[in-house]
């Protein structure tokens, strides 16, 4: 079996909502990332072939955020780049991926990670492209909408993890 490593490890950018960093986008911030990543790993930037990289909070974003933050980072254009959408644990399941795609033989170098800025989540107004004809309009909220409220249940996620701490007995302590 194919020894798998993760090389080097950095984060994006952490700031505050609506805060200094709030001019940058998700897939700005994702390149610093990105570009530090490759730095700290000491691998040659040509030698990497794929990006996989999570992303909640994509709407207004334009396309294939992953990319963006592959190109902005000064990756080679040939790198290519998935952007995974698996809530929480985009960027976890991106790391997942990368793994599998090294086991299975598809690459042998992979950034692979997340990136997300709540501050640039927009505001959306469903229905607004048919028109209206008469009546009002709700803004949706796209950091609550996409992110922060669970479809099924439809309450806010900070809910779920107090009842999965109440289930489990986890205290606050406990899960710092």
């Amino acid at each position: 079996m194919t020894d798998v490593v993760i090389s080097s490890a950095c984060r994006t950018p952490i700031g505050s909502f609506q805060g200094a960093l709030g001019a940058l986008s998700a897939s700005e911030l994702g390149a610093v990332a990105v570009r530090e990543a490759v730095k700290r790993a000491g691998v040659d930037p040509g030698k990497v072939e794929r990006a996989i990289i999570g992303n909640v909070l994509s709407a207004g974003m334009g396309q294939a955020p992953a990319r963006q933050a592959v190109i902005k980072s000064g990756l080679p254009v040939s790198v290519a780049a998935i952007t995974v959408n698996k809530v929480c644990g985009s960027g976890l399941q991106a790391v997942m991926f990368a793994r599998r795609e090294i086991l299975f033989g598809d690459a042998q170098v992979i950034v692979a990670g997340g990136m997300e800025s709540m501050t640039n989540s927009p505001y959306v107004l469903p229905q607004a492209r048919a028109g209206y004809r008469m009546g009002n309009g709700q803004i949706i909220d796209t950091m609550i909408h996409d992110g922060l409220w669970d479809p099924y249940k439809n309450f806010h996620m900070g809910n779920c993890g107090d009842m999965v701490a109440a289930k489990y007995g986890f205290s606050r302590e406990d899960q710092e």
